[in-house]
C-alpha cells in the first residue's frame, strides 16, 4: 500500500501507469529493465474495470484498477471505487484458505483503487476455452476445493459467532456490488427494463412469458430474499467461467470484487449455471452436426463431478474442522449423537444443493435476458442457431426456479439438459 491521500484518485492510463510501476520498488523489480522499454496492453473485456498487462525484460504483472462508473455502460451508471478494497481482501481470504487457487497479490493501493497481481500465463479465460471445446482435466478437483474451503471456512461451522460477524462487518459495505446482482439477476429479467436485451426476434415470446409468469417471479424473489438475506459465508459473488483462469493442469479464481456474505448455494448454483450455459451453446458452434458431442459428454460429466465434489470435500471438513459455534459437540455425544449429527449433516447438504439449483435457473435467465451475457452464446453468429441454444437452457432454467424440489440429484439436473439437448422451440420451425 502506498502514501497516497483519499483525494488521489486518477484513471491510470498507459503513460501514467508506467510511471506509477515505476515508482514501486518490488514491482519494477518484478518486470526489470527500462520503464519505457515496458510493454503496456489493456486486456480488460469485463464489464467494470481496467485491466493491463505489463510486460518487462524479467518478467509481467496484471493491474486492475476500479473505474468510477459500469464500465460497460458508462459514466451514467456510477459506482463506488470502494469495491477494489473488497476484492483485494477477498483475494487475501481466499489466499489463505485455498492456497494457490488465486492470483498472487503484489501491490494494493486503496485511493487508486489498484491492485497489481502476478500474470497468469499460459492461463486463458475458462470461457474462452469452452466455448472452442477444450477440456480441463484439473478443474473440477480445483474448483471444488476452492469453494469448499472458502465456504466452510467463512462460516457458522468453522467459526465463533464473534469471528463470523466480524467477518460479516468486513464486507458490509460492499453492498453496491450486491445491488447489482438484486437488480440484474432477481428482478430485471422478469420486468421491462432499459438494459434487458436478447436475441430478437427469436426470443421475444420467451421474454414476454418471463414477465407474465407469476410462478416463476415468486420463484425468483424467493431466492432474492435469501441472497440478501442468508450472510452463511463469504461469497465470490461472481463465480462463473468468466472469472476463472485456466491451463489443462491450473485453475486460477479471480475478480471477487462482488465478495459479502451470502447463501452458499449463490456461488455453486454460479458455476453450476455456466457450465450448463456451456453444454447448451456447444452445438450453435458445431461446423457439422454432432463433432462437439464428446465435448458435451465431459461439460455434463464435470457438472456432477462439482456438485459430488463440493459436496463431499465440504462434509470432510464439517466432520475434521468443526471449530464453530453452529452444531455444538456437547449436544450430538456418543454413537447415538454421531448418527443424528451425521444425518443432519446430510440434510444440511441437500438444502444448500435445492439453493445451489434454484440460483443456478436464475443465473441462467439473467445471461440470456437481462445486461450482461457471455460469450458462449454471443459468439453463435447465426440469430437463430443461438437462440435455438438459449432457449433450451431457458426452457431448463425454470424447471430449475419452479421444480427445484423435483432435481433431488446432480444426476436429475444432468438428464434434464441432456434431454433438452435437441428440443426445437417452436419459432424453429
Amino acid at each position: 500500500m502506498t502514501g497516497s491521500r483519499a483525494g488521489d484518485y486518477r484513471i491510470l492510463h498507459e503513460a501514467a501507469l508506467r510511471d506509477y510501476l515505476a515508482g514501486v520498488p518490488n514491482l519494477a523489480a518484478v518486470l526489470g529493465g527500462a520503464p519505457a522499454s515496458w510493454v503496456i496492453t489493456e486486456v480488460g473485456d469485463g464489464n467494470l474495470n481496467l485491466v493491463f498487462i505489463v510486460k518487462g525484460a524479467g518478467g509481467g504483472v496484471a493491474v486492475k484498477q476500479a473505474l468510477p462508473y459500469v464500465r460497460l455502460v458508462g459514466e451514467s451508471w456510477p459506482l463506488p471505487l470502494s469495491r477494489a478494497h473488497y476484492e483485494y481482501l477477498a483475494l487475501s481470504r481466499q489466499a489463505h484458505l485455498a492456497p494457490g487457487l488465486v492470483p498472487a497479490l503484489l501491490h494494493h493501493n486503496e485511493p487508486l483503487a489498484l491492485t497489481v497481481m502476478e500474470l497468469l500465463e499460459p492461463h486463458i479465460i475458462m470461457r474462452k476455452g469452452l466455448v472452442a471445446g477444450t477440456h480441463y482435466p484439473r478443474f473440477v478437483s480445483d474448483v471444488t476445493n476452492f469453494m469448499a474451503r472458502t465456504l466452510f471456512f467463512t462460516s457458522d461451522l468453522a467459526l465463533s459467532a464473534a469471528e463470523k460477524k466480524e467477518g460479516i462487518a468486513a464486507f458490509a459495505g460492499n453492498h453496491a456490488l450486491c445491488k447489482i446482482t438484486e437488480d440484474l439477476i432477481f428482478t430485471d429479467p422478469y420486468r421491462v427494463a432499459v438494459q434487458n436485451h436478447w436475441t430478437v426476434p427469436y426470443l421475444n415470446t420467451f421474454a414476454a412469458s418471463l414477465r407474465a409468469d407469476m410462478e416463476l417471479h415468486v420463484a425468483v424473489s424467493r431466492l432474492k430474499l435469501k441472497f440478501m438475506a442468508s450472510p452463511e459465508a463469504l461469497l465470490h459473488g461472481d463465480l462463473h467461467t468468466g472469472s476463472i483462469m485456466v491451463t489443462e493442469g491450473q485453475t486460477r479464481v479471480i475478480d471477487p470484487e462482488f465478495a459479502f456474505y451470502g447463501p452458499m448455494g449463490f456461488d455453486v448454483g454460479a458455476v453450476l449455471a455456466n457450465l450448463l450455459m456451456a453444454y447448451f451453446a456447444s452445438a450453435g458452434h458445431e461446423r457439422s452436426p454432432g463433432e462437439r458431442r464428446a465435448f458435451e459428454g465431459w461439460v455434463l460429466e464435470t457438472v456432477e463431478q462439482v456438485w459430488s465434489e463440493f459436496a463431499q470435500k465440504f462434509l470432510d471438513l464439517w466432520r475434521t474442522d468443526a471449530k464453530g459455534d453452529a452444531y455444538p459437540a456437547t449436544l450430538f455425544a456418543g454413537e447415538k449423537g454421531a448418527a443424528r449429527l451425521e444425518a443432519e449433516r446430510q440434510a444440511y447438504i441437500q438444502r444448500l444443493f435445492g439453493d445451489a439449483v434454484g440460483f443456478a435457473g436464475a443465473k441462467i435467465n439473467r445471461r440470456i435476458f437481462g445486461l450482461a451475457h457471455n460469450i458462449d452464446f454471443e459468439l453463435i453468429e447465426d440469430p437463430r442457431r443461438r437462440a435455438i441454444s438459449e432457449a433450451r437452457a431457458v426452457r431448463l432454467a425454470r424447471a430449475m426456479l419452479v421444480e427445484t424440489t423435483t432435481f433431488q440429484t446432480i444426476a436429475d439436473v444432468t438428464g434434464a439438459a441432456r434431454g433438452l439437448r435437441d428440443w426445437m422451440p417452436e419459432f424453429s420451425n
